[in-house]
């Protein structure tokens, strides 16, 4: 089994558990650090009076001197590297967009411990030459981050409105870095009453140096292999233009791209949390078929995704799926044969259509993804009953209804990718095994979680939560309830998750999607046809289900499913 030495974005299951589970349905062990070192949190403590919240504090970051040595521990023992530079650099997401004093000094030398942090991927290339090195790294979100070193919900609403209104057009690196602030009519920003400006402008210029660092010493100087450069919460105008037209003219520049892209090299598109699934995607399809390149074609049941952009992206739904498809290491084609089906339900009322039409794909043996684009963060009702209710969707290569667009489509894509590429290339009986049951397990998840959770389950936890509030001047409790419920409260919604995610696990294995006994899984694909197994068993630890970030919006979840 080969092994990818694999560096989160953060340790939100998204990020960390599914990309494991993924890896292990394309016959891949994936190797990680130790979870303390990943750890992030949201504010731990908090000071108040009475009922009146005055402050949080003391959050939890990823330790990025142990995170270095742990790459250079397994360098040697690895078959290739997944890194977040955001992990590597700043313990994670949210540490990479921290508020700060400085924004650095003058680039490329702008902060010697960020440098040399990052410049253990050059490490790698060096003392590794001939092994794939994959990196993800994100521009910075508009909004700060709720509830991290005392940033309130009024922050981030009006931090997210600020950095969308728009900026003077600038295309040099110092005048991006010195033009955060001012309007195309050469004025200035008012102040925030919320937040401090110049302390997140500072926190822009740090992370955006480090962007251009990535491309311009280590991916330019061939230390990277493949960057994936995800545009974390973004808008169609506002204060990231001008950093993504820099990095894309960059990439059209030095690194042999157009329009802002190198499917060899570099892809640049809205989403942060479905890149470690792409890149495990693009690892796979190197490890088992050594760069060769399926075809992907995709089919609208309802709007063209064209004409589709997502509230928190820059790009339109069709040009994501796009370069998505670049970034896994696929090929996207409009006409001719292909290899893959992309089905992209976009209206609720086509639903049904869009089933049957995977129903057809089942009977003529052509894979198939389907993605939900009808549903905002999470699953659609609609759409999601029609899927249940076929038998076909068992055997998807990948699903998702998760989150944004661009989260959906990674998810997706990256799962599917990875997992054709294992069943058109191994053979040997154990590793299909535990590869087919892997595979179950992280689709059954995909529904559970996506649907059961974030549809309906979520709900009552956001309910209770905000009805047993601590504090008057918080109107929603559930994004940290170790710190605005009781711990008699906080265990009272534990046990409201457990029980409904072990009701959810039955409900949905009873659907005929997962029907045991009689829905099945692609277990190997062959020129003679194709192979399955059967779904057998599906099982969830009444202590699995947790509030890892102890929040509503994101919860541990690892059903075990069998299929023989």
């Amino acid at each position: 089994m080969k092994k990818v030495l694999y560096v989160p974005l953060d340790d939100r299951p998204v990020n960390l558990d599914d990309v494991i589970v993924q890896g292990r349905a394309a016959g891949i062990h994936v190797i990680t650090p130790d979870a303390e070192d990943v750890k992030n949190r949201l504010d731990t403590e908090a000071t108040s009076t009475g009922s009146t919240l005055v402050n949080t504090y003391a959050p939890v970051f990823g330790n990025t001197a142990k995170l270095r040595q742990f790459i250079l521990n397994h360098m040697s023992s690895v078959d290739g590297f997944i890194i977040s530079t955001d992990m590597l650099a700043y313990g994670g997401l949210i540490g990479s967009r921290r508020f700060r004093t400085s924004g650095g000094g003058t680039y490329p030398d702008y902060d010697p411990a960020t440098t040399e942090l990052l410049d253990v991927i050059r490490e790698i290339k060096q003392s590794c030459p001939h092994k794939p090195v994959y990196v993800l790294d994100t521009i910075m979100r508009l909004a700060t981050t709720v509830f991290v070193e005392g940033l309130t919900q009024s922050a981030y609403d009006e931090a997210r409105a600020f950095a969308q209104q728009p900026r003077l057009a600038v295309s040099d690196f110092e005048a991006i870095l010195e033009g955060y602030d001012t309007k195309p009519d050469g004025t200035n920003f008012g102040i925030p009453i919320h937040f401090d400006k110049e302390q997140y402008y500072n926190a822009r210029r740090h992370k955006f140096k480090s962007n251009h660092y990535i491309l311009d010493q280590l991916l330019h100087a061939g230390c990277i292999d493949f960057l994936a450069i995800g545009v974390d919460d973004s808008y169609t105008q506002g204060v990231q233009s001008n950093e993504i037209a820099f990095l894309e003219g960059y990439v059209n520049e030095h690194l042999g791209g157009s329009d802002g892209q190198n499917p060899d090299r570099v892809i640049i598109l809205p989403d942060a949390d479905g890149l470690g699934y792409s890149l495990m995607g693009r690892m796979a399809s190197h490890l088992h078929r050594c760069g060769s390149k399926p075809r992907y074609s995709v089919k609208y049941f309802g709007p063209d995704g064209s004409t589709i952009i997502n509230p928190y992206e820059y790009m339109s739904v069709h040009e994501n799926i796009q370069h998505h498809v670049d970034m896994v290491g696929g090929r996207f084609v409009t006409s001719g044969p292909y290899d893959v089906e992309i089905v992209a339900i976009t209206s609720a009322s086509q639903a049904a259509d869009g089933v049957s039409h995977v129903e057809a794909n089942d009977m003529n043996h052509i894979p198939t993804i389907i993605i939900d684009f009808v549903g905002g963060g999470a699953a659609d009702e609609t759409v999601t009953q029609a899927l249940l209710n076929s038998k076909s969707t068992g055997g998807l290569l990948g699903y998702s209804g998760w989150n944004t667009a661009g989260n959906k489509i990674g998810l997706a894509l990256g799962m599917a990718h990875s997992r054709y590429t294992f069943l058109i290339t191994e053979n040997r009986p154990p590793s299909l095994d535990a590869a087919v049951n892997a595979h179950g397990s992280l689709l059954f998840k995909r529904f559970l979680k996506d649907y059961y959770y974030k549809k309906l389950t979520i709900a009552e936890v956001r309910t209770y939560s905000r009805a047993h509030a601590l504090f008057t001047n918080v109107p929603y409790a559930d994004q940290n309830m170790h710190l605005f419920n009781t711990p008699e409260d906080y265990e009272v919604l534990l046990k409201l998750l457990r029980d409904r995610m072990q009701t959810n696990t039955h409900t949905l294995a009873e659907k005929n999607a997962f029907l045991l006994g009689t829905s099945r899984s692609i277990r190997q694909i062959k020129r003679s046809g194709w192979n399955y197994s059967k779904y057998a068993s599906a099982a969830l630890d009444y202590e699995n289900p947790d509030f890892i970030w102890n929040r509503a919006f994101e919860i541990t979840l690892g059903p075990s499913v069998t299929l023989h």
